[in-house]
């Protein structure tokens, strides 16, 4: 199982693979072999590469409409609203898929 860190410019910590977009991470993620994922929001081209909150939502999205079993979810955003926002994703994600 791999633990996957997604910023643009921060160091993943030790035993993280890094990725500096939501599709790299998306691609990760679509393995099923990922146990944790750390969450970046602002990742230097909102509109072209995109943000944290899209793995969140493509993530919601799988666990809705294909029992997708989310990993552990980590947000390390320094965006305050961003990161309020992520949380309640995250929360729903949970719920949803039933963690808590």
């Amino acid at each position: 199982m791999i633990k996957i860190f997604l910023d643009d410019e921060r160091k993943p910590p030790k035993g993280w693979i890094l990725v500096k977009t939501p599709k790299e991470m998306i691609n990760l993620l679509k393995t099923k072999e990922v146990s944790e994922i750390s969450l970046d929001h602002d990742l230097g081209d909102d509109e072209g590469i995109g943000t944290g909150y899209d793995v969140l939502l493509w993530l919601e999205e799988q666990v809705v409409t294909k029992g997708f079993k989310p990993p552990e979810i980590h947000i390390h955003t320094a965006n305050s609203s961003a990161r309020l926002k992520m949380t309640k994703a995250k929360q729903s994600i949970y719920k949803r898929s039933g963690k808590i």
